[in-house]
């Protein structure tokens, strides 16, 4: 099996959109109602226009008769391991109030990344890209002292790495990626109804706590009346801007 990753989902410039890339790799991960949810650790920037192998590992212990836990699929770039993945348990019932699509609208005029973007070229938040081609996702803080950001999304495409990418970077912006590098750790991600086509949406993400370099975020895609189409929980990890690659920089 196969996965290459086209230039135009990516974040920065040479390297794939981090949400886009995990919910590609999970649509290979089998899930279950024990585990419905998918968790992807990415391991190192995902590559461009390159195809790349997708294995699956054995279920831990399934040789020896034990029942074992979910199976692992690592996406690798030749030998190098670029991302795994593997079915988890749900996500913690902890979302907030829900915002209405005219607070979600209003967020987007104090969209930090209009005045500093780390990385405009994203396929999800990106200031530097057209509509008709990327997300285009404008993610604000809500300004009731809640910490909630929150974005309008319309759709013109709908699929799960889709979603992924919309519960990507909003969460980012919530745990205040503004000013400060960081790069997504761990997503854990559970999709129980894609987006209709052409209706507009709202995607809700709120910080979840901090320790050291480590974020963590919460986000949810929801209807217009407040039905949770999907959920994601996410660890962030701030970098030393020095380190980043110079052809990932902006």
């Amino acid at each position: 099996m196969e996965l290459t990753i086209p230039r135009r989902f990516c974040g920065p410039p040479e390297s794939g959109n981090g949400g886009w890339v995990s919910g590609a790799l999970a649509a290979f991960v089998a899930t279950s109602a024990e585990h419905p949810a998918v968790t992807v650790r990415l391991a190192s920037p995902p590559p461009l226009d390159r195809p790349m192998s997708v294995a699956v590992d054995d279920r831990p212990d399934e040789a020896a008769g034990a029942p074992g836990g979910p199976a692992v699929v690592r996406l690798l770039d030749g030998d190098h391991l670029v991302a795994t993945a593997t079915a988890s348990s749900d996500l913690a019932e902890d979302l907030p109030p829900p915002v209405l699509l005219e607070q979600a609208d209003g967020a987007a005029a104090r969209y930090e990344g209009l005045a500093d973007h780390p990385f405009p070229t994203c396929f999800a938040c990106g200031t530097d890209r057209d509509p008709g081609d990327a997300l285009c996702l404008r993610p604000g803080p809500i300004g009731d002292g809640s910490g909630r950001y929150a974005a309008t999304w319309v759709p013109r495409e709908a699929s799960g790495p889709f979603v992924w990418a919309a519960l990507d970077c909003p969460g980012a912006w919530a745990v205040g990626i503004a000013g400060r590098a960081m790069v997504l750790g761990t997503m854990t991600a559970r999709v129980d109804a894609l987006p209709v086509v052409g209706e507009p949406h709202v995607v809700l993400a709120w910080p979840r706590g901090s320790q050291g370099r480590k974020h963590w975020s919460g986000t949810a895609l929801l209807t217009p009346g407040g039905e949770v189409l999907a959920r994601a929980e996410a660890t962030w990890v701030a970098v030393d801007p020095a380190t980043v690659r110079p052809e990932d920089r902006p």
